[in-house]
């Protein structure tokens, strides 16, 4: 970098991948920050500028760079980090120097620095969150050692559909997306799929796949689905509530077949013709494709976790158990991003099915097409472990207020719900006054924060009391 390039790096200011530091005798926080950046995009430390952005400079010694290398040290796994010297000026008798060191995102991550990882806020550095540590160490993981491309002991061929398997492949060709391996021996079929680990091992991917439909594994209770169809807006009541256990592409039928019978339809008479035309409330491509998102980039490691559909008066929720990771966002997921399935190989068999067309646009895709229909572009949020994506109905839409937008709508109906959590908890606590905090936010599908604050306003307005210790007690609900 030449000198001129320093100068606009510096006048940018420091930032979330800029650190200024006035020498190097604050070489113990520099390393902080440049183990920070390494634990996101990377960036740069400079020695000789104030955080002010007055360039001051330092005089640079070989006991400077020895201390800096030994400083360097402290990084696990170990960083490289890139050092460049640039004098202040030309012929400069001081022989001034700014120190310029440059840290490339780590491959390997978290990286900690004497034992302690740290993260970059805004333009801060801190000790890392232990979420935020456990988080970034299951994706780096994930790289290496999948849940999707484990052995799944205890289970052989005759686990799977193999039907399922066949039908896989031959779609798989027929859109040219896979050669004819010739043979339709399951054994052949999984490991041109790069389904087989260890030898012919059966991976946990080629069951979660396709594993016998309709069949509970005991060692894999994750393939299951839940369904429901709901009365009203909340989950009070249900119209209906099913529950199927199977392999990932027949789950997706048994989903797109209850929302058949149970999604809204807005029917036309076309004139010229004697039948009626209906058509779905939401369009079908963009419900399967979010459909397809749950079932590919869920976690399949929870094993407490399942794939949901509910169906409510207003709206339509699809829920994938897990987090977003690498980085991603919803906001980002309807950008244009980098694709960065967490189960690789169970994305490929969907999209050699055909089932997904490219990787990195499920939901560009989604919006396109409910854009498309005249209709919003879904929400997407991130849950206690879960990921929501929600489509409003139209009918929802057709009882706008006067000036109003589909999106504020749906969150004023999803306002008002979160408002009644009060009420909701009195009612279950009636029921069940032993129920703990964790409990009520699973049943009432609220974060435990959420169940938090309604229990200290209930309590205020006198509507609510504890009896007994927060272990072993239990609540008394004040009619």
């Amino acid at each position: 970098m030449n000198r001129a390039a320093l100068q606009a790096l510096i006048a940018a200011g420091e930032s979330k991948t800029l650190e200024l530091k006035k020498s190097t005798a604050e070489k113990d926080r520099a390393c902080r920050s440049l183990c920070a950046l390494a634990n996101a995009q990377g960036g740069y430390v400079v020695f000789g500028v104030t955080p002010a952005g007055k360039v001051v400079g330092q005089k640079v010694t070989d006991r400077t760079l020895e201390e800096l290398a030994q400083e360097f040290q402290g990084f696990e796994p170990a960083l490289q980090p890139h050092l460049q010297r640039i004098p202040l000026s030309e012929g400069d008798a001081s022989e001034l120097e700014v120190l310029l060191i440059r840290v490339e995102a780590a491959s390997q991550t978290p990286v900690s620095f004497r034992g302690v990882p740290y993260e970059r806020v805004l333009n801060t550095t801190r000790v890392m969150a232990r979420s935020t540590y456990q988080r970034i160490l299951v994706e780096s993981l994930n790289a290496t050692d999948r849940w999707e491309m484990r052995p799944a002991i205890g289970c052989d061929i005759n686990a799977l559909d193999q039907r399922e398997l066949v039908v896989t492949i031959e779609e798989a060709i027929r859109r040219g997306r896979m050669e004819d391996p010739g043979t339709r021996d399951p054994l052949g079929l999984l490991r041109g799929l790069g389904l087989l680990v260890q030898g012919d091992q059966i991976s946990r991917a080629a069951i979660a796949l396709f594993c016998q439909d309709d069949h509970a594994i005991p060692e894999f209770p994750q393939f299951n689905l839940r369904v429901a169809r709901f009365k009203g807006t909340t989950r009070d009541e249900f119209l209906d509530n099913r529950q199927y256990a199977g392999n990932a592409f027949a789950l997706m039928r048994r989903a797109e077949r209850f929302l058949i019978d149970w999604m809204p339809v807005a029917g036309k008479i076309v004139p010229g013709q004697m039948a009626r035309i209906d058509t779905p409330a939401l369009p079908v491509e963009a419900v399967r494709e979010a459909l397809a998102n749950a079932f590919i980039h869920r976690d399949y490691a929870s094993a407490a976790g399942s794939v949901a559909v509910a169906l409510y008066d207003d709206r339509l929720e699809i829920i994938s158990p897990g987090a977003l990771h690498f980085g991603l966002t919803p906001k980002m997921l309807f950008e244009p991003h980098e694709s960065k399935p967490w189960n690789p190989w169970i994305a490929k068999v969907f999209h050699r099915r055909g089932i997904i067309e490219t990787w990195g646009r499920g939901t560009l895709k989604i919006a396109s097409l409910m854009q498309a229909a005249g209709l919003p572009i879904p929400t997407l949020q991130e849950r206690t472990e879960s990921v929501v994506m929600t489509f409003v109905l139209p009918d929802a839409m057709a009882r706008l207020k006067k000036g109003g937008t589909p999106e504020e709508t749906l969150g004023k109906t999803l306002g008002k719900t979160l408002g009644k959590t009060p009420d909701l908890i009195l009612k279950r606590l009636r029921g069940a006054p032993g129920a703990s905090i964790s409990e009520l936010a699973q049943q009432l599908d609220k974060s435990s924060s959420a169940v938090e604050r309604a229990i200290r306003k209930l309590r205020a307005q006198g509507k609510l009391q504890r009896i007994g210790p927060a272990k072993g007690g239990h609540w008394q609900v004040i009619e």
